[in-house]
């Protein structure tokens, strides 16, 4: 009897439930990262916003005060609440900078958060 060329029936079933299932895998997870995306963006326009006000605070001359300020700005058409927050270190001459940024003005959802330290001049 010759040999037969080709896959037999219980073959091709088997191929097309594996290719199946990791067709069903790679589905899922196309799909969890595109629900991602929105929080991804906000965290990552958030962080945008830290920096720039970080830099502002790092670019004055004067030695910050000690306390907190509050502002907002608008970035990528949306209004970010911030928050700046100097606090006292163990050396006089040092001082830490905190930025916290929100999407609401209650603070209720921190969406990123930068810490840095100032030297007086």
């Amino acid at each position: 009897m010759k040999p037969t060329k080709g896959m037999t029936l219980l073959e091709v079933i088997v191929a097309l439930a594996v290719f199946s299932i990791a067709a069903v895998a790679v589905t899922k997870s196309l799909g969890e990262q595109m629900a991602n995306m929105p929080i991804l963006e906000q965290r990552t326009l958030a962080q945008w916003v830290a920096s720039n006000q970080m830099v502002e605070a790092r670019l004055t001359s004067e030695f910050p005060d000690i306390g907190q300020k509050e502002g907002r700005v608008e970035l990528a058409g949306k209004e970010w609440y911030w928050r700046q927050n100097v606090v006292k270190t163990t050396d006089d001459k040092f001082r830490q900078i905190r930025i916290s940024v929100s999407d609401d003005e209650r603070y209720t959802r921190i969406q990123a958060q930068l810490s840095s330290y100032v030297h007086q001049k």
